[in-house]
């Protein structure tokens, strides 16, 4: 039986995201789990997720978030932040989520975030076209 559908396409929030997402070289959108996924041969990036569940915490949704690999370097600093969250099933491969309802979104450093996922899983010719040029924009852009 194949996941229920979890986002809505008039999501101007996941357009935002998608726009960042499908710019990056080699870039396509795959609806996986019931979600939209981006994906260059692996996937770099999803929008919405949820915690696991614990014996001290229910399960949250966050349905309005974007999942992405955490550069080793910064995953410490990151965790810090009000806004990461551990995703459940993906947090013990090197995933955080980042929830995009809590304060102004900074799409900038949401493109870096992305940006530092999809170097960690993209061909090297996939991220040598990025160093070329061909990507999102930054620095007020995307």
């Amino acid at each position: 039986m194949p996941h229920p559908i979890m986002f809505s396409d008039d999501d101007p929030v996941l357009a935002r995201v998608r726009e960042i997402a499908l710019a990056f070289p080699e870039s396509v959108e795959k609806v996986a789990h019931g979600r939209p996924t981006f994906r260059c041969g692996k996937m770099f990036a999803m929008y919405g997720g949820g915690t696991k569940k614990t014996a001290t915490r229910p399960h949250l949704q966050r349905d309005t978030s974007v999942l992405f690999i955490a550069d080793p370097a910064e995953r410490a600093a990151l965790e810090q932040d009000e806004r990461i969250y551990l995703p459940a099933y993906m947090a013990s491969a090197g995933w955080l989520g980042l929830d995009l309802t809590v304060g102004p979104v900074d799409w900038d450093e949401v493109t870096e975030l992305i940006d530092a996922s999809y170097r960690r899983i993209a061909p090297k010719r996939a991220v040598a076209l990025l160093d070329a040029g061909a990507g999102p924009a930054t620095a007020g852009g995307a």
